[in-house]
Parts: C-alpha cells; structure tokens; sequence
C-alpha cells in the first residue's frame, strides 16, 4: 500500500498535435481521483493542465493548482480547483509544488514541462530530496527526454547511476500502479532549493 497522497504532476499548456495526449492527461487526473490522491499542478486550465486538473475534479478529487501572477493570464489560471495558489515567481511555484508533494510525474509538455522535470531530477541528484520521480511515457513521448539524458551520460557528463534518480512508466495504467506501491521518502530540504 502507497503512502504517496498528494501527487505534483508537471504538464503543458498545450494540448500537442495527438488527441492521445488529452486522453492521457484527463484519465491521469481521473485515476489519481478515484485512488484518493490529492493532484499538485501549474494552475491552468488550458493544454494537458486544464485536461488533468477537469478529470480529477470530475471525479470530486482535490486539486491544487500552483501558478505565477504573470502567468495566470497566459495560462489562464482555472478557477475551478479546490484551492489555487499564486506564486510571486516560476522558482517559487517549482518550490511549491516541491513543498506539497509526495511524488512527481511528468506527462508529455513544452519547454516549461522539460524544465520542472529536469530540476527535481537535478534536485535530487543533489540530494535535497529522495521523493519518487515517475515520467510517463505516453505514445513514446518520454522518448526525446530520456535520449538526452542518455546522451549526457554517454558523454560523461552525467553519472551512470543518474539513471536511478527517475523511472519511466509506459502510460497512465502503469503509472497509477505504480503511484499506488511507492513509499514516500525523505522530504527534502526545501530551505536549500
């Protein structure tokens, strides 16, 4: 049984040329919904953001959105979630959603996406938390990430054991599962981030 409750999922703004991305996003939300966890997010509800904060809400879960000032016009800021915070700043939204969190996920997203993923990655590595890190595969989607990192690590930048720092789940089935057997680990030093 997890003891991982409140879930900070990293996603875009925008929905992605394949309408599978939608689905996954919203079924994501749903599922985390109906497991009892409580859904950490960037505040819109626009693109996958807004696709995974409606399914958990269609299924009465508790959403937290986390969102910029300066973005909540951008990413137009969802006035739906349970309680919706708003940051002074990207890096004070990123060290909120660490705050809350017991576990990441990254779905498919931009630049913003990549960005959040890599961080608690790097945050990790750097032993400022131990929390479990899960990128979800969607339709190949991890791909290009996971071939970075590879390539950083082949090129000595990065240390074999860099790959122990994150997994990779091939879609929401196995991410849910997988959501459902973690233990939630050491909760990190959030005055160092």
């Amino acid at each position: 049984m997890s003891d991982v409750h409140t879930v900070a999922v990293f996603c875009g703004a925008h929905a992605g040329h394949d309408p599978i991305f939608r689905t996954a996003a919203t079924e994501l939300g749903r599922r985390m919904a109906r497991a009892g966890m409580r859904l950490v997010y960037g505040g819109g509800r626009i693109g996958l953001m807004g696709a995974l904060a409606d399914g958990a809400l269609a299924e009465g879960g508790q959403v937290i959105g986390v969102i910029p000032e300066f973005l909540t016009r951008w990413e137009v800021a969802h006035d739906g979630v349970t309680e919706l915070v708003i940051t002074d700043s990207m890096h004070s939204r990123k060290r909120h959603m660490f705050e809350l969190s017991d576990a990441f996920v990254s779905l498919p997203g931009g630049l913003g996406t990549l960005d959040e993923t890599i961080e608690i990655i790097t945050w990790r590595q750097l032993k400022l938390h131990d929390k479990p890190i899960l990128i979800c595969d969607v339709a190949g989607s991890a791909a290009p990430l996971l071939a970075a990192i590879e390539a950083a690590i082949d090129s000595g930048f990065a240390r074999p054991d860099s790959r122990d720092l994150f997994e990779r789940t091939d879609g929401i089935a196995a991410t849910i599962e997988r959501l459902q057997h973690l233990r939630a680990a050491n909760g990190g030093k959030a005055a160092r981030l």
